[in-house]
């Protein structure tokens, strides 16, 4: 099995398992709170599917795509929260569950026919078919979280993270460039403990800046569903402890973060894990 059919059949198991939580949910917590201020659960059900189609759009219709481009770039904070309002308004929740099955199976069918090579063009730097399939798992799993949080549900960590940590270590300098600060120079290494036990590592291993920890509570952190000190990832090196306070998985603007559980960094809410 190649790594993008690998990556395309674990995004597509990971949104099965969000389709269970939420086909079970009654109205009043379809119309719940979410941890991201102002987002409902059907909110978050609603990003996922616009978001599908947007990339579906990227690789079957790139022009087109570009248009969307265009409008994020006129309002690049609120296009996002504007689009997903835009999709809630439109259908009530069984419709906005077929909805987004049919619209994720159209990009899961789109993806396995591109053609060896393919870049898609995205409001980053254009990407693979596999990283395409990779973001679009990070985003499943991560608002998949925020809808478990609404709810009372606590999820069981599968090795699907693995790939959530691999976008979030690849976004490193992204996190920093984002806040208008330099990026390090030198390679961190990022050693992981899986669900089964299994070490995942990246970057060399005597590299002087390091980051460890359990895979579940470092994609916790680089999609910024929960703060680092209610986390057990751990940096050895200021720049890695820099990057630990500012990790985003996703791209777009940087995300304000959660508040720890305590209170005591004051206000908080989880960014969308836009784009």
């Amino acid at each position: 099995m190649s790594d993008t059919s690998a990556v395309l059949d674990d995004l597509r198991s990971e949104s099965e398992e969000l389709d269970l939580l939420v086909a079970g949910l009654s109205a009043p917590q379809w119309a719940g709170a979410t941890p991201a201020a102002g987002w409902t659960v059907a909110h978050q059900v609603a990003h996922l599917s616009w978001t599908d189609e947007v990339a579906l759009l990227s690789v079957t219709e790139p022009e087109r795509f570009g248009e969307e481009v265009a409008r994020a770039m006129r309002d690049p904070e609120g296009f996002v929260d504007e689009a997903a309002d835009e999709v809630v308004a439109a259908y009530a929740p069984p419709a906005l569950l077929t909805h987004w099955r049919d619209g994720r199976q159209r990009l899961q069918e789109a993806l396995r026919a591109a053609p060896a090579g393919t870049r898609i063009p995205w409001y980053g730097p254009p990407m693979s078919v596999a990283s395409m399939a990779t973001a679009r798992l990070m985003e499943t799993w991560a608002h998949g979280q925020d809808v478990a949080d609404a709810v009372g549900v606590s999820r069981t960590p599968t090795a699907r993270l693995r790939h959530v940590a691999r976008i979030g270590t690849r976004a490193r300098d992204y996190a920093f460039l984002v806040r208008g600060m330099k990026a390090p120079t030198e390679e961190f290494r990022v050693e992981l403990k899986g669900p089964d036990g299994e070490l995942i590592v990246y970057g060399p291993e005597g590299a002087a800046q390091r980051v460890t920890g359990p895979l579940h509570d470092f994609c916790l952190l680089v999609t910024q569903r929960a703060h680092r000190d209610d986390l057990a990832v751990r940096a050895e090196g200021p720049d890695a402890d820099t990057w630990l306070g500012i990790a985003q998985a996703f791209a777009g603007p940087a995300g304000p973060g959660r508040a720890p559980k305590d209170g005591s960094a004051g206000p908080g809410r989880a960014p969308r894990a836009d784009r």
